[in-house]
């Protein structure tokens, strides 16, 4: 199962996997602070209130790996659009040279 997941990852983009995590992190964020108004507002019992507790310490962990996957990608993303930028000066080098010159020689 795992593998088929990573198959399905290999063939979508840099920016919509970045999308995708975004959006996981919006809504633990959400459950965050859900989970933080609730611990202020609502007067609970110790064991509920250390349940609680434990799952905002779960969420902020899931927010922390999120931030660091989301983190590499964009690494990726920069040097994909870096390699992309290059290409394409090399390619305006050679139109340069071999294009345009050849017409002023003419």
């Amino acid at each position: 199962m795992a593998k088929l997941k990573d198959k399905r990852r290999e063939k979508t983009s840099v920016a919509n996997e970045i999308d995708r995590l975004e959006e996981r992190r919006a809504r633990c964020q959400d459950n965050l602070e859900r989970a933080e108004f609730r611990t202020r507002k609502e007067q609970l019992c110790d064991k509920d209130r250390q349940d609680l507790e434990d799952e905002m310490t779960i969420i902020n962990q899931r927010v922390l790996k999120l931030d660091k996957e989301l983190e590499m990608l964009r690494r990726e993303n920069r040097k994909n659009m870096l390699l992309s930028v290059s290409l394409l000066v090399i390619s305006a080098l050679f139109y340069y040279v071999f294009v345009f010159n050849e017409e002023d020689s003419s």
